[in-house]
């Protein structure tokens, strides 16, 4: 089955960032980009909920199309909200009334968070359960995601031995290969794929973008951002700090290559790299970093329906908007001023 049509007027490169439950927001962007049906999708970077959301994509457009795509998505969240309803990892009543989405305030979540900095997955999870892999095999065929030539999935994650990042082989990707790029260490044993054992791949790349550089046509690469690279003012408290390690960490190296494709683009202004040997790339970013940003780390964790479909909706209406403002310039020119990004004074895009 060939998903592509004559309504796709356009190609881009997705790069989708990880972050637990607000994977939703990127639920939401891909959806309204799915039902817009102007964008072809050339191929799909994604770390951790960003490559659960990748494979299910994939497995949806070999089923029916961008329809598939947004049914499969659907049926993935929904799944998961279905798992944490008897967690003890829920909202406090208090928050619950106040319409707070943080677990801050929750005993379950407490006691699991104070656990994790007590022992290890190894001693508290033995047997290894995760719902998560479950809800994966359950929702996505596999065979159909290695069939999915028309869009290309690259799913990363970190060799725990060598701490260098590893992007698995579209045409072998299995459920083992998703839930390693979604391993945290301080919840989950390492997951061993072909013997060699793996954690998150937000660690070396969040998501990474050089396998865009030689498998496809498309100059385009639009960023679903999960995680703010910027948040104002100095955190105090031990969670707030230990979030804000978390995201710089976990932006690090995107910031590294984005750094790279803005080097490669002054030398090919300046006359000092040849374009028909280098590509210079068109940098996207949809984002809602005032909603996100304010919900906190605990939050990630939340799979309350209510909440997932908070964040999908926050999801699908900054992409309508991206949609709106940039469309036009997609395989014309970039929407994001990398320059002044790393000179600090904030990336300036239209959405």
């Amino acid at each position: 089955m060939n998903p592509r049509n004559k309504a796709h007027v356009k190609s881009i490169n997705l790069a989708l960032q990880g972050g637990g439950a607000h994977g939703a927001f990127t639920w939401g962007v891909l959806d309204r980009i799915l039902e817009d049906g102007r964008l072809w999708i050339d191929a799909i970077s994604g770390t951790s909920a960003g490559a659960m959301n990748a494979v299910v994509v994939a497995d949806g457009l070999m089923r029916n199309g961008c329809e598939g795509a947004r049914e499969t998505l659907h049926e993935f969240w929904w799944e998961v909200s279905r798992a944490a309803r008897f967690s003890p990892v829920q909202r406090a009543p208090l928050d619950m009334f106040m319409g707070n989405w943080s677990l801050d305030g929750s005993p379950g979540y407490i006691f699991v968070d104070f656990l994790s900095r007590m022992a290890s997955p190894y001693e508290l999870n033995p047997w290894k359960i995760n719902p998560l892999a479950e809800i994966l095999e359950k929702t996505v065929d596999f065979e159909r995601v290695r069939s999915c030539e028309q869009t290309k999935v690259f799913v990363s994650a970190t060799n725990v031995e060598t701490g260098r990042v590893r992007v698995f082989d579209p045409n072998a990707l299995t459920s083992d290969m998703v839930m390693a790029s979604a391993c945290l260490p301080y919840m989950f044993q390492a997951v061993e794929v072909d013997g060699v054992p793996y954690w998150d791949g937000g660690f070396m790349g969040n998501p990474v973008l050089f396998p865009f550089y030689d498998s496809t046509e498309c100059r385009d690469i639009l960023i679903v951002q999960i995680n703010p690279i910027e948040r104002k003012g100095v955190p105090r408290t031990a969670r707030d700090i230990l979030n804000r390690i978390n995201e710089i960490t976990f932006n690090g190296s995107l910031l590294k290559e984005l750094r790279s494709v803005d080097f490669v683009r002054r030398l090919i202004e300046q006359g000092k790299l040849d374009p028909e040997q280098y590509k210079q790339l068109n940098i996207h970013i949809v984002e809602a970093q005032d909603k996100l940003a304010p919900l906190g780390a605990s939050s990630k964790v939340n799979s309350e329906w209510a909440f997932l479909r908070h964040l999908f909706e926050i999801g699908r209406q900054a992409a309508d908007l991206w949609l709106e403002r940039n469309f036009e310039d997609i395989g014309q020119r970039s929407t994001v001023d990398l320059r002044a990004m790393f000179q600090g004074i904030g990336a300036e895009h239209h959405g």
